[in-house]
């Protein structure tokens, strides 16, 4: 399965790996941020195998393991560059050396900055995509960032950028500026989000869903019995993670996941496998990038590329079910 990114003028694979999980554990004071501890040869195989397995979009932030998860990836793509659709984010201040975030800019000159250190964790010449990811601005903050990519894209430091965002105003804004190819914006099955869906489709632009598998909740496997670490985000879930409590899945998504998880299942496939057909299903625009840190979660997810969309009835019947848009 493919997607075309039109600015980019050219195709990748309808799903990505997406790389917030390798990064391994980093904090803003006491919250975690990560997603637990990392073995970096695992990250890596793990990465080798979703590119054998057809998975050329790779999408990442500097923020991510205070930068270790930009090196990771760098490793990898060290040998395996070709025909990769490198995405990466900034907006974000962090300590790499203590893994703390300090804050948040986006200052041109922070961007300027923060773009010339990922490519140098990448190991890149150009990044294809680069978000901004400070998800809201306004006035001349934002006129201003926004400038700042398009100057990286004159200087062939960045290929296009967008914006990782949840608000469809600041999405709508950004959709209209030249070099703009992408907004990054949190879907699933759970949570659909048609008026960005429809922005997306309408202008053109790669929908690049975040949390399409709910944090991990709709991998159920992937979470139950286990008990969290505490570098783990999940267990001690800051206010916008609204799938998890006190380290376990809300019973309000758990319930709705078990009201429609013989649909996800059919074909053969997996809960995950098939709350990531609905997302291929719903928007021609939808490119998922669930979190991968493991070679069984690898083949997973090129396997899921395999078995394709969800039918038009049992989309239907989902959203019945739901009683969503």
């Amino acid at each position: 399965m493919k997607r075309k990114i039109a600015g980019l003028d050219l195709e990748c694979s309808a799903l990505g790996f997406g790389a917030w999980a390798i990064g391994g554990p980093f904090w803003q004071d006491q919250q975690p941020l990560g997603w637990g501890e990392v073995d970096d040869a695992e990250s890596e195989a793990a990465l080798r195998e979703a590119i054998a397995g057809g998975v050329d979009f790779i999408d990442t932030a500097d923020l991510y393991g205070a930068g270790h998860s930009e090196k990771v990836i760098g490793r990898v793509l060290a040998d395996t560059r070709e025909d990769i659709v490198v995405s990466t984010k900034c907006g974000f201040c962090f300590d790499e050396a203590t893994k703390q975030v300090t804050g948040s800019s986006s200052a041109p000159e922070y961007i300027r900055a923060a773009c010339q250190a990922s490519l140098k964790r990448l190991g890149l010449d150009r990044i294809d995509l680069y978000f901004l990811h400070v998800p809201e601005l306004e006035g001349a903050e934002r006129v201003d960032a926004f400038a700042a990519l398009g100057s990286l894209v004159d200087e062939g430091l960045i290929r296009s950028f967008g914006w990782s965002t949840d608000s469809v105003e600041m999405a709508s804004w950004a959709s209209e500026l030249e070099g703009c190819v992408a907004i990054q914006y949190e879907r699933n099955v759970l949570r659909a989000n048609p008026e960005m869906d429809a922005l997306c489709e309408s202008m053109g632009l790669a929908g690049v869903n975040r949390s399409p598998l709910a944090m991990g909740m709709l991998s159920r496997k992937s979470i139950e019995g286990r008990t969290l670490s505490e570098s783990d985000i999940r267990s001690k879930a800051p206010e916008w993670l609204s799938y998890f409590e006190n380290g376990r899945p809300k019973p309000e998504f758990l319930s709705k996941l078990l009201a429609v998880r013989e649909i996800l299942c059919s074909e053969g496939r997996t809960e995950s496998q098939g709350a990531l057909a609905w997302l291929w299903a719903t928007s021609e625009a939808s490119i998922p990038i669930p979190g991968i840190r493991t070679v069984e979660q690898a083949q997973s997810a090129s396997e899921a590329m395999r078995l394709g969309p969800l039918s038009p009835s049992q989309v239907e019947e989902i959203r019945s079910i739901l009683k969503t848009s």
